[in-house]
Order: structure tokens, then sequence, then C-alpha cells
């Protein structure tokens, strides 16, 4: 299915998951074509980016982000066209970011929608000038603070926030150990972005493997994943280690707690006894006073080539559900984004 200017498609909640979700827990839907009213904007979503808590939102009851309700249209960060104009300060054609959600057509006051001129690839402004690529940058550079010739371990090492997190580190002289699923994103980490070395995790001893790679220990472990990532990592932290956690998506899925002894005790005795730094942040919290300056660094960074994006292209709104779905199994390669419409 494409866009039409007479009719808005969008995709609600159908339902709540039970663990992974499904594609019955979807509905694509047409529904009324908003009415511009004064003042106000109608834009045409190009692109859509999908990523991690969205799944988070699915699921009823209070989270860092609010629930989406049933029948809702799912939510999620956009890449538009100014299809018609009440609003003097956006003109018609430009591109503009904004929360529009799954859906073709949203009206919008102008209230959170960013201009995105100057942008050679707006879509870009989803992933490595979004918020994946703020993510990496507050967490690594503000929280972690990672010094020349220290060893940093990111898992997820090839997706949108893991990747960025890697070469920002290699940028501070740090030696990077990434952690992704498969031969082929391993290989791209090293070759492409740059690590020292990269560890399959679908291999059946990951802790052993770890081991050897941090001969000296772990300083700075970038926590995205959780589960049993962080339980292999954790033996290796050293005195001192920095753990911003900006994600644990091995988890997202899961309705209950996982069976076996409770841990709790003795990695909080590890937390006391290496002085291990654990910081939990929302990248929100942020904007107002880095976002300036990460802008900046990024633009420079990926202008020169110092840090290197890839994009994991979906074509066709009907498809985000089932391409969600694949991100929460790690199927996705790079930053993922569904191409809503043309551009």
């Amino acid at each position: 299915m494409t866009q039409s200017a007479d009719r808005n498609r969008a995709v609600v909640l159908a339902s709540r998951p039970s663990g992974a979700p499904t594609p019955a827990n979807f509905r694509l839907q047409e529904v009324g074509l908003p009415t511009l009213g004064e003042g106000q904007l109608l834009l045409r979503t190009v692109f859509l980016s999908l990523d991690p808590y969205m799944r988070g939102r699915m699921n009823e009851g209070e989270s860092y982000t609010p629930a989406i309700a049933v029948g809702e249209v799912m939510g999620g960060g956009t890449v538009s066209r100014v299809e018609r104009s009440n609003n003097e300060a956006f003109a018609v054609g430009e591109w503009v970011s904004s929360m529009a959600g799954w859906q073709d057509y949203s009206v919008s006051s102008g209230a959170g929608v960013s201009h995105l001129s100057g942008l050679a690839h707006p879509s870009w402004a989803l992933g490595v000038f979004g918020m994946p690529g703020f993510t990496a940058y507050v967490g690594l550079l503000d929280l972690a603070q990672p010094r020349a010739g220290e060893t940093v371990v990111v898992a997820s090492a090839t997706g949108a926030v893991g990747a960025v997190v890697g070469q920002l580190a290699k940028l501070r002289g740090c030696r990077v150990v990434g952690i992704a699923g498969g031969p082929e994103k391993c290989r791209s980490a090293m070759e492409e972005l740059g690590l020292d070395e990269c560890l399959d995790h679908y291999k059946t001893d990951l802790a052993a493997e770890l081991t050897k790679a941090c001969p000296g220990g772990i300083d700075v472990y970038f926590e995205n994943v959780g589960g049993a990532v962080f339980e292999a990592v954790l033996p290796l932290l050293n005195v001192g280690a920095r753990v911003p956690v900006c994600g644990l998506i091995s988890q997202y899925n899961e309705d209950l707690a996982p069976p076996g002894p409770d841990r709790l005790p003795g990695f909080m005795a590890q937390v006391l006894a290496r002085r291990i730094k654990l910081q939990g942040f929302i990248v929100g919290d942020h904007y107002n006073e880095r976002y300036g300056a990460f802008f900046r660094d990024m633009n420079t960074w990926v202008s020169s080539g110092a840090v290197r994006y890839r994009e994991d292209v979906v074509e066709g709104l009907e498809n985000a559900p089932t391409a969600l779905i694949g991100l929460l199994k790690g199927e996705n390669f790079g930053k993922l984004v569904v191409r809503v419409g043309h551009d």
C-alpha cells in the first residue's frame, strides 16, 4: 500500500502482547484525514523510526514513557514533509522531525516539531543525529567518561546506539570490544566501525570469549541489552568501572522474573567492593543542556568520516509491525527506519 492524498493509514495497538509481540497485536486501518486548523501544520510522514522502547509502551502501567492505549496509534519519531501550513514558522515542502507516530499524516501546532534544513539525509535525524546518537553521546562521554587506554565493552555493537558508542570510544583512545549477533555483524564492527574485537553472542561460551578478549578487565560497559551478556561482563568489571544503562532489550518481552537463585545480593556486593558506578539514564532528560553540543560534535565527526552510520530501511507502513518484532529479536543491521512515503 502507498500513501494517498485523500486517506490516512495508521497502525494502532490492537491488543497488549503477552511475551513477544505478534502481528495480531497491531492493526493497520484507515482513519480520517486530519483537518487543519488555524496555526496548524499537516505533516506527511516519509520516515518512521523503530526503537526498542516502543515495546515497553505496548504494556499497561507506568514507565518512563506513557503506555499506548489499545486502539491508539502507535507512537514514534518521524521525519516528514510539511504538506500544508497555517503556521508562518513552517513552509510547505520543508523537512521536519516530530513524534507523529505510525501513520501517513498528522496535524501539529508546531510544538515539538523541528526544522531539518541542512541535513543531506533527513532520515538520519532519527538515528546518528537523533535519539540513538544522542544516547550514545550522553551515556558514554558524559556519564562513563572513558579515558585513553581503557577497555570499553559495548553490546549490540552494530545497532543504532552501540555502533556510535564504539566509534566514540575509539575517538577517545580506548580499546573497544563489541558484542553482536552473528559473524557478519562482528566483521562489520571491526572492519567498518574500527572496533578492536567483536564477539558473537550466539556462541555458547560468551563469558570465556570475553575473558580472553579483555585480559586486563573492563573499565566501561555500555549497557543496552542486559540478561546473559551482562552476566558475562560483571565478573570482569574493574575497580572504578562505569556502567551507563540506557536499555535492557533482552528483557522487554519477559512477563515474569527469570527463574533461579536471587543474584541481587552478590551483585550488590560486587558493586560495593569494586566501587562500580552503575547509572541508568533517559536521554530526554538531557536535551535542553546537551543537544546543541552533541549536534555540533556529531556533524563534525560524520562529515570527516570519523563516525560511520548504517541504516536498515524497511519499505511500507504496513511492514512496520513485522519490522519491530524483528528488531526485538536482533534481526536489524544498523538503525531501523520505515520508509512510509515518497521523499
